[in-house]
């Protein structure tokens, strides 16, 4: 996701690493990545000009402070490549926001209007909507006005029945505006307090569609208007955008698959260009998967930072949160057994593409093109073949015990053994965790690794790794051993140096 506009920032922050001091040259060096990266994107020119140039600008405008006082009084040195960064996520920020994510409510009723050209996944949306206003204790309706595409009023059905909504879909012969219609005396009629229009599409934009849609608006009167594009159209996204607005005044985007886009220009140059803001954000197929978008999350993804609001949002949608807390207090006392391992697998994997995750946690961010998801069915499969005392307490899984757990599992014998092995690092590691604090504290099995801080060798990846995990924990601890060695030795040279000068 995002991936080129990624790399282009991702290499300006490397090129003033180790600067002392901000100048035209190296300003213009390091913007020059991100020039490169914005254009590869598919972002704009001018939007793109005028996004180098501000930040241009301040870099060189700014007096740049080494130290700043955190949030908790504490003195932190700032370098000059930092502070060029802060001024890329604010700008960034300011480029796509901002933006009020909350829908209009008129008379008491959530009203939706839905446009865009076909197969850029509106129905897929109406469903993806009525789920988020349900999940926000709203009872909605869905209406299929669209009477052209084949089979379309029974996707909306089959989406419908799949979260308990009810589908509103006209007689024969009954045009688009008139089914709208109908559908809003029902949700009156019907105690709906919310209602999304599923309006039909057109390959292009034309005459046609646009005197349709406008009647729809007459006889609805939606709250709000909200135009559905399709991540992967790049600069096309924009110019549809500003076609639509000129004739119906929109509230607000969908931007649709997000997730396979590696460019992602048109998120940052749409509010620019047609001063209409992004709502939501689509990733995925499941109707779960709709978020309310959040400029200073994305631009923070995309310099490689994480998300961490975005990820704690995610995970309250898929845990209870008292149990998420109790969970949490038992693991980091390093009671952590298979059981609870597979059950935080379990929990992620609800959350969206483990690559997803993995770009919205702060310290990991950089690592999610590494992740993949197959390790998480590797590991989920060996924990099952297991039985419950297997689970509860994995000392016991000898040789013996390894090789049927394998062969239930698909794995080979070193595979589970590994398995065991970083297991058991992992369950000392959560242990030494328990006495921090900090917002990752809400995520059973990671709580408070920002208060606590990881350990110099901790690689999180090794838990991912199915097969030489455990040997590269092994390197990494022997190596951490030799060095607390030799440092124990020169302490003890020192110290026989001071007490015979005594």
């Amino acid at each position: 996701m995002l991936e080129t506009l990624t790399r282009g920032f991702q290499g300006a922050r490397d090129r003033l690493a180790g600067v002392r001091a901000l100048s035209e040259d190296n300003v213009d060096e390091a913007l020059r990545d991100v020039r490169t990266s914005l254009l590869e994107a598919d972002v704009d020119f001018q939007v793109a000009k005028d996004f180098l140039t501000r930040v241009k600008g301040r870099a060189l405008g700014e007096r740049v402070e080494t130290r700043v006082t955190d949030a908790a009084g504490r003195i932190q040195k700032v370098t000059p490549g930092q502070h060029f960064v802060a001024i890329c996520e604010q700008e960034l920020t300011a480029l796509m926001g901002p933006v009020e994510p909350e829908l209009a409510v008129s008379g008491g009723t959530t009203s939706i209007m839905l446009l865009g050209l076909q197969g850029v996944g509106k129905t897929t949306v109406a469903a993806k909507l009525a789920r988020h206003l349900q999940k926000r204790g709203r009872r909605p309706l869905l209406a299929a006005a669209d009477v052209y595409r084949p089979a379309a009023a029974d996707q909306l059905e089959q989406l419908g029945r799949s979260i308990d909504v009810r589908v509103h879909r006209g007689a024969d012969g009954e045009t688009p505006p008139e089914i709208c219609a109908r559908a809003r005396e029902l949700a009156r009629d019907g105690g709906f307090d919310a209602i999304v229009y599923d309006t039909a599409g057109r390959l292009a934009v034309d005459d046609e569609l646009m005197v349709e849609l406008e009647a729809i608006e007459r006889v609805a009167e939606p709250a709000n208007k909200l135009l559905v594009c399709d991540a992967l159209m790049g600069r096309d996204a924009v110019n549809v955008a500003s076609t639509f607005a000129e004739r119906i005044a929109l509230s607000g985007l969908v931007m649709t698959k997000i997730d396979g886009d590696a460019r992602g220009g048109a998120a940052l140059a749409i509010k620019a260009v047609t001063g209409v803001p992004i709502k939501f954000l689509g990733t995925g197929e499941t109707v779960d998967r709709l978020e309310e978008f959040r400029p200073e999350g994305l631009a923070s993804r995309i310099l490689g930072m994480g998300d961490i609001v975005g990820l704690v949002k995610d995970f309250e949608e898929v845990v209870d949160a008292r149990q998420a807390e109790e969970d949490a207090e038992r693991i980091l006392e390093g009671q952590f057994t298979m059981e609870d391992l597979l059950s935080q697998l379990k929990k992620i994997q609800k959350m969206g593409p483990l690559k997803e995750v993995m770009g919205k946690m702060p310290m990991f961010g950089g690592m999610a093109d590494q992740v993949d998801e197959r390790e998480l069915v590797k590991v989920e499969a060996m924990i099952q073949s297991m039985t419950k005392a297997e689970r509860r307490v994995p000392d016991v899984i000898d040789k013996s015990r390894a090789q049927r757990i394998a062969g239930g599992s698909g794995r080979s014998v070193r595979d589970v053994l590994d398995l065991v092995g970083r297991f058991e690092q992992m369950r000392k590691l959560m242990g030494q965790l328990g006495g921090g604090g900090g917002l990752l504290s809400k995520i059973p099995g990671m709580g408070r690794l920002a208060g606590a801080g990881l350990p110099g060798d901790f690689d999180p990846a090794m838990m991912m790794e199915s097969g030489g995990g455990s040997r590269q924990m092994r390197r990494a601890t022997q190596a951490k051993r030799r060095k607390q060695s030799k440092n124990k030795r020169k302490n003890a040279r020192a110290s026989r140096r001071k007490g015979r000068k005594k």
